[in-house]
């Protein structure tokens, strides 16, 4: 993923805080594709109405992560150079919160989803209408975002052993993640 980034296309208005906006963006929805992958190598096709909810979040941070792929390409923005950090780093947070049990695979979702749902909600205020394609596909994943929120705590990712510290530990690192990966 080391990519050299090049002058933007003739009509897109890239700026170097929209080039962060999809930086951050790809390294994000590469990462939530990673946790659901630790989480489904360790939970296995169980069948429960968790594992199916966790396919289908994933099934959608694909679709998410496959659009950002094209937007980094399309607009030849560089990638993170922590791609690798993240590889490792988002498998092992879901393979960790899956032994931890379902729930606390839920939990897991429900920190991530409020950090990124916070996340994208200050990007769509930022962009106002500088990139509304931009804009547009921050809004559409930000609503997948909330919904694997709600759908985390409604299959009760509170009831998880520790929640409140687990919770803030994962929003903590996920913080930290945003902030390196705008500008690495």
């Amino acid at each position: 993923m080391s990519r050299k980034a090049r002058p933007a296309k003739p009509g897109t208005q890239m700026t170097p805080e929209i080039e962060a906006m999809i930086r951050v963006d790809h390294a994000g929805e590469y990462g939530a594709v990673r946790i659901y992958e630790g989480q489904l190598a360790v939970l296995g096709a169980r069948g429960s109405a968790a594992t199916k909810a966790i396919e289908h979040m994933a099934e959608q941070e694909q679709r998410h992560l496959k659009t950002f792929d094209a937007m980094v390409n399309e607009r030849q923005v560089r990638p993170t150079a922590l791609e690798p950090v993240w590889r490792v780093a988002g498998f092992a947070l879901g393979a960790a919160t899956a032994l931890m049990g379902e729930k606390a695979a839920m939990a897991c979702t429900a920190a991530v989803e409020e950090v990124i749902d916070q996340h994208y909600a200050a990007q769509v205020a930022k962009l106002g209408d500088s990139d509304p394609k931009l804009k547009e596909t921050v809004e559409d994943f930000r609503a997948d975002e909330v919904a694997h929120r709600d759908a985390a705590l409604a299959m009760g990712a509170e009831e998880a052993p520790g929640y409140r510290l687990l919770s803030e530990a994962i929003k903590a690192g996920c913080r930290v993640a945003i902030r390196l990966s705008e500008k690495i």
